[in-house]
């Protein structure tokens, strides 16, 4: 390696700035590699130190050993993944596959290492003996338990076949990832004439004007696509033809790219899972998870089914009337589901856009409800550069002003940011590595033309909402160990405090404060908003299986036994959502298999279901929030300190129960989802 790409390297050491702030301004593509590489060869001679100390093992040499190790290809890869995902390029993403499989070749060998499992392992046996606190006892049964399922008990040809497996998913998973981006890109929908954007917003059809320029369509108007099915605009578009194309893209993504690579990954996640003494992947995957069995998951998942599809079919009785037909289609639901809303409610989604302009949303009710809630304060710091000139960095101090950590907001869409809406980790909170937590949200707002306004939706407030929830959850993390350190959760835990944050977007005291017209000040009127709540009731039966669809699709695909071949993934797609009662040719699934990207591109696969698992857990805690008879203050501390600070150092299930008195309970999530009846 070159001095260029090693000793001026800026990975090689930690940072200097403020929160150990990665230094952007230094960082260039050619330093990646040079320092994955430098990272791996790193760790690995520390992992070999601790597997061949001669002294017995003890919490200190062995766990907490590992928690140090690595730092440097812990830094690069942090950085790497976020500029992936946000800001990518061609050389990003030729990087990104080759180094996937890597990676994943160097944490089997980090996980396969027969000396250090047998440390592991005698510690994990004598564990009630060493004295342990009961996070350092969480952090070394995590520690076995990930060993074990990462196969450090089979045999020799067992752990060859597994490193084969684990490499070429990484690989596949990478090009899931990168197909679905170009498709995405290439499918979205260019139109020539503002005629044919009647029915949206005036803002939203600069937006459309500005997304052309950007992207070499001047004079034209371009939609690009989001990552779920059903578009957005499809609630406002007046010509059903244009409705139509947009829908068709959106479902079309990535059925020829990922399709059959799809189905392959799900082959392999079977055998792997069978490899290791599971049925399935889901199988495999639940019993890390606070679920614990497929049975639990298919319980609660069926019996949503019937309820939901009941409560769907009643509104599509009448969108069918509204419309004057006799059934409604696809790419039409939308568009009457908000005439219907009009006409019972009086409510215009569009009408709403100019009392939530961005910049209010984030301080006057992001910002503002975190101080309420937790006593946060956020100060912008221009002197802090971020990793893309649209990314905004903000201190965030506690309520005694001493400092926390770092939050990173990067609110806008772009050629080079992949679709949706997701938090990520620069810096992880730990005591150990004497690390503050540096934490990025991302979401994909179309940027007006400059000068203008930024008017959000009221999804995408709900959205920036929940996404802070997860920032809060690395933020207010306060473990010693980087293993249990905030979203380090079971991943159908991990939705949960998202979720019940978004309900400050609704709470009164909060809303007022920045739902305000961003030209007169004037509140939101207040009978919009009763309206508002009153109209977003109808619809819930279709959210609710757009959902279930997308929940139960993945599913599918993972509870394959090993040696199964799902055949055509559009007929396994087909035949999955007839089998479970949820083939509507009028609600697709919010994902379907081609751009299922949580679960073949994330960390999601056979966990979907978490969503509405946490949901469980949401609802019942926004009831607790509701009626404890503690203030909204008292109360936000009980939750911090209790749930957000102790992130995985504790089961969940268990802070669950310590903050709210009791088990969780269904009922709520019932009679919010409208399924009471």
């Amino acid at each position: 390696m070159s001095t260029e790409t090693t000793g001026e390297n800026p990975f090689l050491s930690p940072s200097p700035l403020p929160y150990q702030l990665p230094p952007f301004a230094d960082i260039r593509e050619e330093h990646y590699l040079p320092a994955f590489t430098l990272g791996m060869i790193e760790q690995l001679d520390e992992v070999a130190a601790i597997a061949a100390d001669p002294s017995p093992a003890t919490f200190e040499n062995t766990v907490e050993a590992l928690e140090r190790s690595g730092a440097l290809l812990r830094r690069v890869s942090l950085v790497f993944f976020n500029q992936s995902s946000s800001d990518t390029t061609e050389a990003i993403q030729e990087l990104e596959a080759v180094i996937s499989p890597k990676l994943a070749a160097h944490n089997d060998t980090v996980h396969l290492d027969p000396a250090l499992f047998a440390r592991l392992d005698d510690l994990y046996t004598r564990r009630e003996q060493l004295g342990l606190d009961a996070e350092a006892l969480r952090v070394l049964e995590r520690y076995h338990s990930r060993f074990v399922r990462a196969g450090a008990r089979l045999t020799g040809a067992e752990q060859d076949r597994l490193r084969e497996l684990n490499a070429e998913l990484a690989a596949a998973g990478t090009a899931f990832e990168q197909n679905l981006f170009a498709d995405t890109r290439a499918a979205a929908l260019v139109l020539d004439s503002a005629d044919e954007l009647a029915g949206l917003s005036a803002d939203a059809v600069a937006a459309a004007a500005e997304n052309g320029r950007a992207l070499g369509h001047d004079g034209k108007y371009v939609i690009s696509l989001k990552n779920f099915s059903n578009q957005s605009e499809l609630a406002a578009l007046a010509d059903p033809k244009v409705r139509r194309r947009l829908l068709d893209a959106s479902l079309a993504r990535g059925t020829d790219s990922n399709g059959p690579l799809a189905a392959r990954m799900a082959v392999l996640r079977a055998e792997r899972a069978a490899l290791l003494g599971f049925p399935s992947h889901a199988a495999y995957e639940v019993a890390d998870q606070t679920a614990r069995t497929t049975d639990a998951v298919e319980s609660m998942l069926g019996g949503l089914v019937a309820p939901a599809v009941a409560n769907a079919l009643r509104e599509a009785a009448a969108l069918a009337e509204e419309a004057g037909v006799d059934g409604i289609e696809a790419a039409d639901w939308l568009y009457y589901s908000e005439q219907v809303r009009r006409a019972r409610f009086d409510v215009d989604a569009s009408a709403m856009r100019p009392y939530l302009e961005l910049e209010a949303v984030l301080r006057d009710g992001v910002f503002h409800a975190a101080g309420l809630v937790y006593g946060l304060a956020f100060t912008e710091r221009p002197d802090l550069l971020g990793y893309h000139p649209d990314a905004r960095v903000f201190e965030v101090t506690d309520s005694d002003g001493s400092p926390l950590g770092l939050y990173v907001g990067d609110f806008h869409a772009r050629a080079s940011k992949r679709g949706g809406a997701w938090m990520n980790e620069l810096v992880t909170q730990s005591r150990l590595l004497d690390q503050r937590p540096v934490v990025v949200n991302n979401l994909n707002i179309a940027k007006p033309p400059a000068g203008e306004p930024v008017l959000m939706t009221w999804d995408e407030v709900t959205t920036l909402f929940h996404e802070f929830g997860h920032a809060l959850h690395g933020l207010l993390s306060d473990v010693r160990h980087p293993l249990v350190a905030g979203t380090e959760v079971p991943r159908d835990f991990v939705e949960y405090p998202s979720q019940v944050n978004e309900m400050w977007s609704d709470w009164p005291e909060v809303r007022s404060n920045f739902a305000r017209h961003h030209l007169t000040g004037e509140p939101m009127p207040a009978d919009l908003v009763t309206r508002m709540k009153e109209a977003e009731n109808f619809g819930e039966g279709f959210r609710t299986v757009e959902y279930l669809a997308a929940a139960l699709l993945d599913w599918s695909w993972h509870t394959l036994p090993a040696g199964a071949d799902p055949g055509d993934p559009l007929a396994f797609e087909a035949a999955a959502l007839e089998r479970h009662g949820l083939k509507l040719d009028a609600i697709p699934p919010r994902y379907r298999t081609g751009y299922f990207a949580h679960i073949f591109a994330g960390g999601y696969a056979a966990g979907y279901y978490g969503y509405i698992w946490s949901e469980v857990l949401d609802a019942d805690t926004v009831e607790w929030f509701k009626e404890n008879g503690r203030t909204i203050r008292e109360s936000g501390e009980v939750f911090r300190r209790q749930l957000l600070a102790r992130g995985g150092s504790v089961d969940p299930m268990d802070a669950f129960a310590g903050f709210r008195g009791r088990a969780p309970e269904i009922a709520p999530l019932l009679a919010r989802r409208g399924l009471t009846g």
